[in-house]
């Protein structure tokens, strides 16, 4: 009887970690830093971009997109992946007005998220 009582405290245990497992395993990658941060005024005409996410993403499958005052759009061409949860690009030839990044990435649950920051530049 006792032995049955233990086992089935174990069993719950055992339940209770593996939801709590569950629940990380199928977190969104969202961000949680980045530069230029949002709604930030910059000094142009060369922008370090810098983004950080609260998971792993998949740089591969994961761009950011540079939305300019006149409204034209350009893929950025992304550095080598400093960590597994960040993106960063350099933007030269920036001209005073106002941008937006729009980024998609492909977290490692294998949801697409995606978001904008839109930023100055003097």
């Amino acid at each position: 009887m006792i032995a049955a009582i233990h086992r089935r405290i174990w069993i719950l245990l055992l339940l209770i970690v593996a939801a709590g497992t569950m629940e990380l395993c199928w977190a969104h990658a969202v961000l949680v830093h980045s530069a230029p941060k949002l709604n930030s005024a910059v000094k142009g005409p060369e922008v370090k971009i810098d983004l950080r996410f609260s998971s792993r993403i998949d740089g591969n499958r994961s761009s950011v997109r540079l939305v300019t005052p006149d409204g034209a759009t350009s893929k950025l061409a992304l550095a080598r992946q400093p960590s597994p949860d960040a993106l960063q690009a350099d933007v030269t030839g920036l001209k005073p007005g106002a941008y937006k990044l729009e980024w998609q990435v492909l977290a490692s649950d294998g949801h697409m998220t995606r978001g904008e920051i839109p930023f100055k530049v003097n």
